[in-house]
């Protein structure tokens, strides 16, 4: 069964840092493209940074030179750490994959359950 875990969400004040962690199945892993999203009350689940299994990113506009994403494949786990967190960072943070369809015979994708960060002003 594959599993997403994340872990590192918490309350912190503006300007802070924490560093998330989401530690996938090894079976999905080395073929995954591996990302972060984030959901705020009452808006849309949005892309945070993403990170391919060549090690490119991708990164929101509202993140950039904020956030890092990396990914250790020895310990089949993506990380983002955040920085300079401001109040509007506030969300349930989520990891995805998505598995290439060379895996699976079709591009598949499976989501965390979630981790709530919360930045105080």
């Amino acid at each position: 069964q594959v599993q997403l875990v994340e872990s590192g969400g918490g309350l912190v004040q503006a300007g802070g840092s924490l560093r998330l962690s989401c530690a996938a199945s090894k079976s999905i892993f080395s073929a995954s493209t591996m990302g972060w999203y984030r959901q705020a009350p009452g808006k849309q689940r949005e892309l945070v940074a993403e990170i391919t299994t060549g090690g490119s990113t991708r990164y929101a506009d509202s993140v950039k030179g904020r956030f890092t994403i990396s990914r250790d494949n020895a310990k089949t786990t993506v990380y983002v750490q955040m920085n300079s967190l401001k109040p509007e960072d506030t969300a349930v943070y989520y990891c995805r994959a998505d598995v290439s369809p060379t895996l699976l015979g079709a591009p598949f994708s499976y989501w965390g359950q979630g981790t709530q960060v919360t930045v105080s002003s």
